[in-house]
C-alpha cells in the first residue's frame, strides 16, 4: 500500500465519519495530510486530519481520531493504528502491504512517480537570460542549474514546458560589449564603461578572422557595428556552446530586438491605451500602474520618443500569452526584486491573474570558495566567477547537484575542495555511489543465480527495509511538492536520505547467499527491492540533470 492508496481508504474513512456526524465535508486527497513520523516507533504514517476538522465538526478531536482509527483497522494491509496526544493518527502497515511497492516501482520503472499536476498545461520557463557580452557568471549558472532541473520536474508532473531564454540584444550594454572589442583590436585601453578579460581579445580575434573584408580601411562606427554584429553572434554561440556543456539547452531564443522591430511594443502600449491605463504627462507616455499594486506609475515611452524600460516587458508578456502558455515563469536574480511589483501590476492591467499566469522566481547569491576564501576574479573574464571556473574546479554533475540542492531563497556558498572529492561527506558522490552500488549488486545477483522469477513482499520484514520502502512511497509526494514550491532542491535532498537508507540496508540484508547457501525468495524478494531503490535514484538524479553512473 502507498500512500496513494491509504490517503485514498483515509478520506473515504473520513468523509463516512463526518457523515455520522450529519456533515458532509468537500474534501480532496490534498486536504487529508499524511506523512511519516520522525520516531519510526509511532509507525509508517501520521496523519492530523482528526485535529483539522474536529472544530469545524464541533467533535472533540481525540474522539473523532479514535473513530477514525477504528475505521482503519478494518483495512487490508494495516496491522495497527494507534492515536496520540490531543488526537494524531499512527498507521502502521504490515510487511507485505508495504513491501509491494518494490515490485511496483520496478514495474513502472521510470514512470514510477510520475504526477499529472500540469498535465496538458503549457509552461513558459524563461531562466538564464544573460546579456551576451560575456561568459555566464555563477549566478547565472545557478538559474541554468536550477531552471532546467525545474522544467524537467515540471515535465515529470505532465506539464508541456519549453525553455526560453530572453536574448538581450537591445540597449547600451551591446554597444559598451562593441567598442570594447574594437579598442582591444586597436590596442587601445578598456573603455571606462566597458567589458575587460581575456575573453574579449579572444572574441576581437575571432571577428577579425571571421570578416571577410579588410577592416583598417572602414570609417570607427562601421568598424564598430562589425564587431557588434558578428561580435554577439560569437559571444552568443559561446553562450550555448557551455551551456549545452553543463547539460543545459533551450527550445526557444527570443531575441529582445524582435519586440522593437516588428511593433509588437507600439501593439502592447496601445493594448494598455484602449485599457484605459495610459496617459500622457511632461512629454512622455505612463502606464498608470499604481492601480495594480505598483508602487509608482511607469514611463512607456520617455520624453525623446524612446521606449521605457518597461514596454519590451509589456511586448514580451503579450507575446508569450498569444503564443498560448498559460504559465510564465521568470528567474531573476537577487538584485532584481524591485521588478515583482510592476511585472504583476503589467499582468493584472492585461487581465489576467498576477502570480498564475506571470510568476517570477527570484534567486539569491551563489559563492565559489577554495581553502575557505571566496573566489573573486575569474582567469578567463577577469571580474566574475564564470560557469566555466565552476566545472574546470568540479565538473558537471557536482556543478549541477551543488547549485540544484540549496533553497533558490537562500545564499549558496560552494566549497571547491568538497565538491571535489571522492568521498561520502561529498553529497553528488553519496547519491552516485548508491546508485553505482545497487547496479553491482544486481551484476553480483546474476553472477549468483538470483534473479527476479519469485516476490514475497512479507519477507521485507527488517528495520531497515521498513524505513527503505517508506522513503521509497514518498518520492511521487516529493516530486510533486517540488512542482508546487518551484523547489527541486527536495527532490536532491530526498536522494541523499534515500541513499543513506540503502547503504543501511546494504550493511544489514544480502540479496547474494553467503558460501553454500542456497537462493531463496529472500534473496529473490531483496533484489526487487536494491531494484527498486536504483531506479528511483536515477530517476531522481535525471530530474535534477545529474548522471546515475553503473560503476564508480
Amino acid at each position: 500500500m502507498n500512500p496513494a492508496d491509504l490517503s485514498a481508504v483515509l478520506l473515504a474513512i473520513v468523509i463516512d465519519a463526518a457523515g455520522r456526524r450529519g456533515a458532509t465535508p468537500e474534501l480532496t486527497l490534498d486536504d487529508v495530510p499524511l506523512e511519516r513520523p520522525r520516531n519510526r516507533e509511532h509507525g509508517d504514517w501520521a496523519s492530523n486530519i482528526a485535529m483539522k476538522l474536529a472544530k469545524p465538526l464541533g467533535a472533540n478531536p481525540r474522539e473523532f481520531a479514535e473513530e477514525i482509527a477504528a475505521g482503519l483497522r478494518e483495512v487490508d494491509g494495516v496491522s495497527a493504528v494507534d492515536v496520540a496526544g490531543p488526537g494524531f493518527i499512527n498507521i502502521t502497515l504490515d510487511a507485505a502491504a508495504a513491501g509491494a511497492l518494490a515490485k511496483r516501482i520496478v514495474e513502472e520503472g521510470a514512470d514510477y512517480g510520475r504526477g499529472d499536476l500540469y498535465a496538458g498545461i503549457r509552461i513558459n520557463l524563461e531562466f538564464v537570460s544573460a546579456n551576451p557580452t560575456g561568459p555566464i557568471h555563477i549566478g547565472g549558472v545557478r538559474w541554468a542549474a536550477v531552471g532546467d532541473s525545474l522544467a524537467r520536474i515540471f515535465e515529470f508532473e505532465g506539464g508541456l514546458v519549453t525553455r526560453e531564454y530572453y536574448f538581450n540584444d537591445h540597449g547600451a550594454q551591446i554597444d559598451r560589449f562593441a567598442r570594447s572589442l574594437l579598442a582591444s583590436w586597436l590596442g587601445e585601453p578598456t573603455p571606462e564603461d566597458g567589458y575587460g578579460g581575456e575573453y574579449i581579445s579572444d572574441i576581437a580575434s575571432r571577428v577579425i578572422a571571421a570578416y571577410p573584408g579588410d577592416l583598417f580601411h572602414i570609417p570607427r562606427d562601421e568598424q564598430q557595428e562589425v564587431f557588434r554584429a558578428v561580435g554577439v553572434e560569437l559571444m552568443f554561440g559561446d553562450i550555448k556552446a557551455s551551456l549545452h556543456d553543463f547539460g543545459v539547452d533551450f527550445d526557444v531564443y527570443f531575441h529582445e530586438n524582435d519586440l522593437h522591430d516588428t511593433g509588437a511594443v507600439s501593439r502592447a502600449i496601445q493594448r494598455l491605451r484602449d485599457l484605459g491605463t495610459i496617459y500622457e504627462k511632461d512629454g512622455a507616455t505612463w502606464f498608470r500602474s499604481t492601480d495594480f499594486g505598483d508602487d509608482k506609475d511607469r514611463v512607456v515611452i520617455k520624453s525623446d520618443g524612446e521606449a521605457g524600460y518597461i514596454s519590451g516587458d509589456l511586448a514580451y508578456y503579450l507575446n508569450k500569452r498569444e503564443r498560448g502558455f498559460e504559465r510564465n515563469l521568470i528567474m531573476l536574480g537577487a538584485d532584481h526584486h524591485g521588478y515583482v511589483k510592476r511585472l504583476m501590476a503589467m499582468t493584472a492591467a492585461f487581465g489576467d491573474e498576477p502570480y498564475v499566469n506571470l510568476e517570477i522566481l527570484i534567486g539569491q547569491l551563489v559563492n565559489l570558495l577554495r581553502d575557505g576564501e571566496p573566489l573573486r576574479m575569474s582567469k578567463r573574464a577577469g571580474t566574475v566567477v564564470t560557469l566555466e571556473d565552476l566545472v574546470e574546479a568540479v565538473g558537471v554533475d557536482a556543478g549541477r547537484y551543488a547549485l540544484v540542492r540549496s533553497s533558490i531563497d537562500s545564499q549558496v556558498d560552494i566549497d571547491l575542495d568538497l565538491w571535489s572529492r571522492s568521498t561520502n561527506d561529498n553529497p553528488v558522490f553519496y547519491v552516485q555511489y548508491a546508485h553505482a552500488r545497487t547496479q553491482s549488486v544486481a551484476r553480483n545477483a546474476a553472477q549468483f543465480g538470483v534473479d527476479r522469477s519469485a516476490f514475497d513482499a512479507s519477507l521485507l520484514d527488517h528495520e531497515t527495509e521498513s524505513v527503505l520502502l517508506g522513503i521509497l512511497a514518498e518520492f511521487p509526494r516529493v516530486v510533486r511538492h517540488a512542482a508546487e514550491e518551484r523547489a527541486p532542491h527536495r527532490v536532491a535532498r530526498y536522494t541523499e536520505e534515500l541513499a543513506g537508507a540503502y547503504h543501511r540496508w546494504y550493511d544489514a540484508r544480502r540479496v547474494t547467499p553467503l558460501g553454500d547457501e542456497p537462493v531463496t525468495d529472500a534473496h529473490r524478494t531483496r533484489l526487487w527491492l536494491n531494484d527498486a531503490v536504483g531506479q528511483v535514484i536515477r530517476t531522481g538524479l535525471g530530474l535534477v540533470g545529474v548522471t546515475a553512473p553503473e560503476r564508480m
